[in-house]
């Protein structure tokens, strides 16, 4: 099974090179190109065995849901030269992620079921079960961390602070809505449910602009729409495309990213599966299968696309 675990390329005219959780990011002054590699992680930590197809999968998702929200939100891209690779402004990341939840799920789930009435400072109703959905939509922020673990934060600890400024807050505030709002009416259109997300957001020459990816398997989680209803009254888990599936995996096996435990055996197996709920994700969202790559020469392939892709922006930046 062949995968993307990293690439290292040295390109005339890079000014720095970040390697994150998951993606490799080569920077050109104000531009960077931003590699979707096939790493995985869970719980803040990467797992050791990347997932075929699972990068390009997460970057085509991501390119055509940022394409669909433009008009509504900026964001940062300039082009997508590659099914793996991302052209766009190097923008100032904000240090916090808007995480915003239209149902009881997950991370707040677990939170609820031990007894919490609040996340974040948000407070929620009595009497709801897992993945009942919300009254309305809530915003539960976390810290971006760059080492660790991403910790819960309030709206009103943020301003407190003074880790975003109060009138930067209220856009970051307003984006996610109409963010959530148009990728709820996407999933819906697809017969999916989109149950919870988070969106980055950084500054460039002044100007607030969505980063990252947006509405994918590894930021989003998504539910069936079709006999949602009778589940929840069935008290039946639901049918959901995310990477919850593989928490839920890491936690049976006893491992959530606590200090001294072990991260399960990753088998050709659980591999191979974990693949194929990417690509069926794909398939949801975008409505047609995921093509088959050759992996002979990918990283060649990849390398090349930046290449062109910086020379063209350096030129089209010359002629203004």
């Amino acid at each position: 099974m062949q995968a993307i675990k990293e690439t290292n390329f040295k390109f005339p005219g890079q000014t720095g090179f970040y390697k994150g959780k998951v993606r490799d990011v080569y920077y050109f002054g104000d531009r960077m190109a931003m590699v979707a590699s096939d790493r995985i992680s869970a719980f803040d930590v990467i797992l050791p065995r990347a997932i075929p197809d699972k990068g390009r999968v997460l970057n085509q998702i991501a390119a055509f849901n940022l394409e669909a929200t433009k008009h509504l939100v900026p964001n940062w891209v300039i082009a997508t030269p590659d099914p793996n690779v991302t052209i766009g402004f190097r923008c100032e990341p904000f240090a916090v992620e808007m995480v915003v939840r239209g149902y009881l799920a997950g991370h707040a789930w677990r939170e609820y079921k031990a007894g919490k009435r609040s996340v974040c400072g948000v407070p929620l109703p009595e009497g709801l079960k897992e993945n009942d959905k919300l009254p309305t939509p809530i915003i539960t922020p976390t810290t971006k961390a760059h080492v660790g673990h991403d910790e819960d934060i309030s709206r009103e600890d943020i301003l407190k602070r003074g880790i975003v400024s109060e009138s930067d807050y209220k856009i970051l505030e307003e984006y996610t809505f109409k963010l959530f709002q148009k990728g709820t009416e996407l999933a819906a259109e697809r017969g999916l449910i989109l149950v919870d997300t988070k969106y980055e957001f950084g500054k460039h020459q002044g100007t607030i602009y969505l980063i990252d990816e947006v509405h994918t398997p590894d930021s989003s989680r998504y539910f069936y729409k079709e006999g949602y209803e009778a589940r929840q009254k069935a008290g039946e888990p639901q049918k959901q495309l995310s990477k919850e599936f593989v928490r839920q995996w890491l936690i049976e096996n006893g491992f959530q990213g606590k200090d001294g435990q072990q991260i399960p055996e990753m088998t050709d197996e659980i591999v191979n599966s974990i693949s194929a709920r990417y690509k069926e994700l794909y398939q949801q969202v975008r409505g047609e299968a995921l093509d088959s790559v050759d992996y002979t020469g990918i990283t060649q392939r990849i390398e090349q696309s930046i290449l062109n892709s910086i020379n063209s922006v350096n030129l089209e930046s010359q002629k203004i």
